[in-house]
């Protein structure tokens, strides 16, 4: 995640973000959702609108939600003053973060396991200061809707439970994992196991000029993805 938001603002996807209030902020990931080739922009836009509108949504943001917010999502220093900029705009700017949300879960309806990622990253920014009360699960809650995520993702996330890949006995599992259920036919589930290897490859990661600790954890995620792939070929016969 942290090399997205690097590349976005390495590319010059931010630049001038930080200075978008309001309406500006949802306009510039709908417009970026809108064409293709951006999806780094969009991704960098609304995490950090929602990191920024969560830790804010009880009050005064703390160091410790800021501290772990730069933890979970890797800010790559060269990123850190761009995204800094925007995060400090969309903490006070008026933009309802529930359409934040939606437009996020939207660009990456395909990815639904990121998405479940940036949630659990989420629960970790909100319990940073002194655990997760009443307004941030709220906010959780609503970011979780928008995201349009199953009701399973909601407590992997809640809990800081890892997604796995099914065994034998619980196929539901693999689904998850490549972010479909049993009802997708097969060229629909051969298709996002493609779309997924392109997006999580080691390889591709590696000429976009990704961290390495970012590529030793992709290697761990192709496995699964690979996995789940595997287990729903057996029980379909392709």
């Amino acid at each position: 995640m942290g090399a997205a938001l690097g590349h976005a603002a390495e590319s010059g996807g931010l630049a001038g973000l930080g200075g978008k209030l309001g309406s500006d902020l949802r306009s510039a990931i709908s417009g970026h959702r809108r064409i293709g080739g951006q999806r780094d922009q969009v991704f960098a836009v609304g995490v950090v609108v929602l990191a920024a509108k969560l830790a804010k949504c009880d009050g005064v943001v703390v160091r410790a939600e800021i501290d772990a917010f730069k933890r979970c999502f890797r800010i790559p220093p060269e990123a850190v003053r761009d995204i800094g900029r925007l995060f400090d705009h969309a903490r006070d700017s008026e933009d309802d973060p529930r359409l934040t949300a939606i437009e996020l879960g939207q660009a990456f309806a395909d990815n639904r396991g990121m998405l479940e990622d940036v949630l659990a990253a989420l629960f970790t920014i909100a319990r940073a200061d002194r655990g997760l009360n009443r307004a941030e699960e709220a906010f959780l809650r609503s970011v979780f809707v928008g995201f349009a995520l199953e009701e399973a993702a909601w407590g992997r996330a809640r809990d800081g439970r890892a997604r796995q890949v099914a065994g034998e006995d619980d196929i539901a599992l693999a689904y998850a994992e490549l972010g479909l259920t049993r009802e997708a036919s097969d060229e629909a589930v051969r298709q996002t196991w493609r779309q997924l290897m392109r997006e999580n490859h080691p390889d591709s990661l590696a000429s976009r000029g990704v961290p390495a600790d970012f590529i030793a954890s992709a290697h761990d995620k192709v496995a699964r993805i690979n996995a789940a792939w595997d287990r729903i070929k057996r029980e379909r016969g392709l």
